[in-house]
């Protein structure tokens, strides 16, 4: 096992395989880098080195009891990056870990990133405000806490069936995914991961994309019902210079494991593009 330990003594987990240019994946919540687990195969098979971390208090990373909040993450990433000294580097971050990728630009700039690619992520509201009016209510991210706070196990199992879109019509359920997605969130800190619901719910993102000057694909399923595609990915693609955007028919929140050869292959021809 890999780790590191950033400036403020937490020590984070880490993967590193493969030579040549480095891709950087950002996982979602409540997972780990377990969940970049086809990606990281493929593209290790097709001469990227690839690179995936545990975010604080997920995973196999220590479990804070503070820090747990988007500034820290995206000096995390930083400091991972800089001590690997990742150059040319492909940033990808799914759902919180695409508002990762981008207030990781947003405070660190890009002079080491080549091309980004956000895929099911929050940026730039999950919240619904005035401003926001196709943004989620309040409500369900306290219900989301709730969850995580008195039935973590039961919760994270119940939440595949809408993450992977197993309660549609024509959709076959995946029992493995669903106990891999428990398995993995049930690894992280219960602190860290109830404190995270803020951030990807309620912190704007709308400046960091805006400091995004890199070629960047934003991917996004038309029926994902974790992050809703009106409020997100086509906001985004509007707020992101020259921005490109790929919408997957029915594609769920969980389209990176459950459409991986198609996700995939859009990916590296974007990056090989």
């Amino acid at each position: 096992m890999s780790s590191f330990t950033t400036t403020d003594g937490t020590r984070l987990f880490y993967k590193d395989w493969g030579t040549g240019q480095p891709i950087l994946f950002a996982h979602g919540w409540p997972l780990s880098s377990d969940a970049w687990d086809q990606q990281m195969l493929f593209f290790s098979q097709n001469g990227y080195r690839v690179i995936a971390h545990d975010r604080r208090s997920h995973g196999r990373s220590d479990q804070t009891f503070d820090g747990n909040n988007m500034d820290q993450y995206a000096d995390d990433l930083s400091e991972l990056i800089e001590a690997l000294d990742l150059r040319d580097l492909v940033l990808v971050g799914h759902s919180t870990g695409g508002g990762e990728v981008a207030h990781y630009i947003g405070r660190h700039g890009t002079a080491r990133i080549a091309k980004v690619v956000l895929v099911g992520a929050v940026p730039p509201l999950m919240l619904q405000t005035d401003a926001n009016p196709a943004g989620t209510p309040l409500s369900v991210f306290d219900g989301i806490r709730q969850g995580t706070a008195k039935n973590r196990s039961q919760f994270f199992f119940d939440l595949t069936v809408p993450f992977y879109g197993f309660n549609r019509d024509g959709v076959e359920s995946n029992d493995g995914l669903r106990e891999n997605f428990r398995r993995i969130g049930l690894q992280g800190g219960i602190k860290g991961q109830y404190d995270c619901i803020h951030e990807f719910s309620e912190i704007d993102y709308t400046q960091d994309l805006r400091r995004i000057d890199k070629p960047t694909l934003i991917i996004h399923g038309d029926d994902d019902q974790i992050v809703p595609i009106e409020a997100s990915a086509h906001r985004a693609a509007d707020i992101v210079p020259n921005a490109t955007l790929k919408i997957y028919a029915g594609g769920s929140h969980g389209l990176a494991e459950t459409e991986a050869d198609r996700f995939n292959a859009d990916v590296l021809a974007f990056i090989g593009g």
